[in-house]
C-alpha cells in the first residue's frame, strides 16, 4: 500500500526521513470503537477491519506498557492493513500546562509513543497533545498566555525528537466541553506556527468542528498545508455521512487543499464502557456498532468517489 514516507529497516528506523503525506488518501478506523484499552491481544480485530475494506488503523495507546509494538506491527502486516496513526490519550497527569510533574509525565508519555510509532510503522501521533482532556474553566488573558507559552515550551523539544524519528505530531482542537485550551482551527494554527517545526501539523475532527466552527469547509481551507490528519465523525459521534454535517463541501475542501493524509472514523458506542463515559455516550447511536464502521466507510467511499 503506497505511503508517503520512505520505509527503512526496523533496525535503522530511527533515521527515516519525514515524508509523511500519503500518495493517495486512505480510509481508517480508530479502534476505540471496539476496545479500551488496546492491548497486544486486540490485534485479533485486524482481519475483520481489513475484510471490511479499511486501509489503515488508528491505535489509541492509553499506556505504552499495554502493547508489544513489534508483535502488533507483525499482526498488522499479516492482516495486510497499515497502522497509520497512534492516538495520544491525554489522561490525568499528562498536562503540558499543568504542574512540573504533569509536564514531565506528559513529555515521557509522548516521547514513548513516538518510539512505539516508529516500530509500529505509523507516521503520526495525533490528538490533543497539549493538556489533559476534560480540563475546563474560565481563565484571564494572562493565564491563557501562560498556558500557551508552557505548551509551546514543552512541545518544541518533543517536535525536535519527532523530527529525528520521522514522526509527525498532529494537534487536535477539541470542543469547549472537553477542553478550554484549544477549540478552533485558528487556535490550532496559532499553536502549530508557534512551535515552528516541520514535524508539527494540525488535526481536525468533524465532530468538534461541528460545535466550534462557523464553516467546516472554510476552516479546512484555512488549515491548508498545515493539515496533517483528519477525523470523519458523525455530528452525534455516530456514522459519518449519516448525519446533518455538510459532507459534500467538506470533501470538496479537502480536495481543494490536495489533502492526502488519512481520513479516520473516530466514533464511540455504549459497548466500550470506559470510552462511552469519557465521551458522554449515553445511548446507542446506531443499531449496531458495526454499522458505524461498515456504513461509515461506504459513505466515505461514495463521498470521495473512491472504490
Amino acid at each position: 500500500m503506497p505511503a508517503k514516507k520512505s520505509l527503512v529497516t526496523r533496525q535503522n528506523s530511527h533515521v527515516k526521513p519525514i515524508n509523511l503525506l500519503n500518495t493517495i488518501m486512505r480510509f481508517g478506523l480508530n479502534t476505540f470503537l471496539y476496545v479500551s484499552p488496546f492491548v497486544t491481544d486486540s490485534v485479533k480485530l485486524f482481519p475483520k477491519f481489513k475484510k471490511w475494506g479499511f486501509e489503515t488503523l488508528e491505535l489509541p495507546i492509553e499506556d505504552p506498557s499495554h502493547i508489544d509494538a513489534a508483535k502488533v506491527r507483525a499482526a498488522a502486516d499479516k492482516a495486510g492493513i497499515a497502522i497509520g496513526t497512534v492516538c495520544a490519550c491525554m489522561g490525568p497527569g499528562r498536562d503540558f500546562r499543568g504542574s512540573a510533574a504533569d509536564q514531565k509525565t506528559a513529555t515521557t508519555y509522548i516521547k514513548t509513543l513516538i518510539d512505539q510509532a516508529v516500530i509500529l510503522g505509523a507516521h503520526s501521533i495525533i490528538g490533543p497533545i497539549y493538556s489533559v482532556v476534560g480540563l475546563i474553566g474560565a481563565h484571564s488573558d494572562e493565564e491563557k498566555k501562560a498556558h500557551f507559552d508552557l505548551v509551546v515550551k514543552n512541545l518544541k523539544p518533543l517536535a525536535k525528537y519527532a523530527e529525528e524519528k520521522g514522526i509527525l505530531l498532529c494537534i487536535e482542537p477539541l470542543n469547549r466541553f472537553e477542553t478550554d485550551f484549544l477549540n478552533t482551527c485558528d487556535q490550532g494554527l496559532k499553536l502549530v506556527k508557534a512551535v515552528g517545526s516541520k514535524a508539527v501539523k494540525l488535526h481536525l475532527d468533524t465532530f468538534h468542528m461541528n460545535i466550534e466552527e462557523k464553516d467546516q469547509a472554510a476552516s479546512i481551507r484555512k488549515a491548508g498545508a498545515h493539515l496533517g490528519h483528519f477525523h470523519a465523525c458523525g455530528c452525534d459521534r455516530g456514522t459519518p455521512g449519516g448525519d446533518h454535517i455538510d459532507w459534500k463541501n467538506i470533501v470538496k475542501a479537502l480536495k481543494d487543499i490536495n489533502y492526502k493524509g488519512d481520513v479516520v472514523i473516530e466514533s464511540f458506542t455504549t459497548d466500550v464502557k470506559v470510552i462511552a463515559r469519557a465521551a458522554a455516550i449515553w445511548r446507542k447511536m446506531e443499531p449496531k456498532r458495526d454499522d458505524i464502521a461498515v456504513n461509515g466507510l461506504a459513505n466515505l467511499k461514495k463521498l470521495f468517489k473512491k472504490k
